[in-house]
């Protein structure tokens, strides 16, 4: 599983700072996480297939995080797509979504499913595929505004040959059941269960996604276990009025948050003030840092690797 951050700004874009978009591949299929202006570019800087994007989960309709839609949804009419695009977000996406299509009479030869999340205040699940679930969960901004967490299935433990072997299975259809987790009976009608030649299952990964909100203690349950957690940090410490004011996150909070949750592994920061230019940044890392010591900051085209646990 491979994350690309395509933009990590916030309110406005600036040079080499798209705005708040991360695009995440699993199995060879993608999925985006808001979409702000500026996301084609980093899609072709890093030279990522678009149209192989099956969902965009939004956060919430304010313009810097969805202001790159239009673009996207006009751009994957020009390549031949037979799958749908699903699009998932809080109450008023469908209307972005069409108000957007009828003023720029966009040509449109694909069909979009757009599934506006009912109950944006309790947590759920938004979407299942094979071996993963993706949850909505509240945040608290001056709009509604969810956070989303992907988690995959457990996976089957380690599978021993030998141990197959000595019991007398033999080689073929019948091992690939055990790792599926299904009973065999050999020919002297011996069953063999899976636990006699697996390991123990394996944890799958977890990503989640938390922007724009404030602090609330609601949240670090929603994200605990994350192999990678990304989250706002709009402000310094100094600024924790205007954030409080303004239903964002200090770098600080952020770090609480990933600290509070346990079992967090890293988190990269995103959607920064512009008031902060790249080298000011170096505040909000440290801050996050004394809190939570795997944080980093996200920079526009990263590449972050969640690798499975072995």
């Amino acid at each position: 599983m491979e994350s690309f951050v395509l933009g990590c700004g916030g309110m406005m874009p600036l040079p080499g700072r798209h705005l708040t978009s991360v695009l995440l591949r699993r199995e060879g299929e993608l999925f985006l996480f808001d979409c702000g202006e500026s996301t084609q570019v980093s899609l072709k800087k890093l030279n990522l297939k678009w149209k192989k994007i099956s969902t965009i989960f939004i956060s919430h309709t304010h313009a810097d995080h969805v202001t790159g839609l239009p673009g996207l949804l006009m751009l994957s009419s020009q390549v031949e797509r037979e799958e749908p695009l699903t699009i998932i977000g809080p109450p008023r996406i469908a209307e972005y979504i069409e108000v957007n299509r009828k003023a720029l009479e966009m040509y449109i030869n694909y069909e979009i499913k757009v599934i506006e999340i009912e109950d944006p205040y309790t947590e759920q699940v938004v979407m299942e595929g094979e071996g993963f679930r993706v949850r909505s969960f509240p945040l608290r901004h001056s709009r509604v505004c969810v956070g989303y967490t992907l988690e995959e299935n457990d996976r089957p433990g380690v599978f021993f040959p030998e141990k197959a072997k000595e019991l007398g299975v033999p080689v073929g259809p019948m091992w690939s059941q055990l790792q599926k987790g299904k009973t065999v009976e050999l020919e002297d009608g011996t069953t063999v269960e899976p636990v006699q030649v697996m390991g123990t299952a394996r944890r799958g990964r977890k990503f989640s996604f938390v922007t724009d909100t404030s602090y609330h203690d609601s949240i670090p349950p929603q994200v605990s276990g994350s192999d990678l957690l990304i989250c706002e940090a709009m402000f310094d410490s100094s600024l924790a009025d205007s954030a409080k004011e303004k239903k964002h996150l200090t770098a600080e909070q952020a770090g609480k948050i990933a600290r509070e949750a346990g079992g967090v592994k890293r988190m990269g920061l995103i959607h920064f003030s512009p008031r902060y230019t790249n080298r000011e940044l170096s505040v909000i890392k440290e801050e996050a840092r004394a809190v939570f010591p795997e944080a980093f900051l996200c920079r526009d085209q990263m590449e972050i690797t969640i690798p499975n646990e072995e």
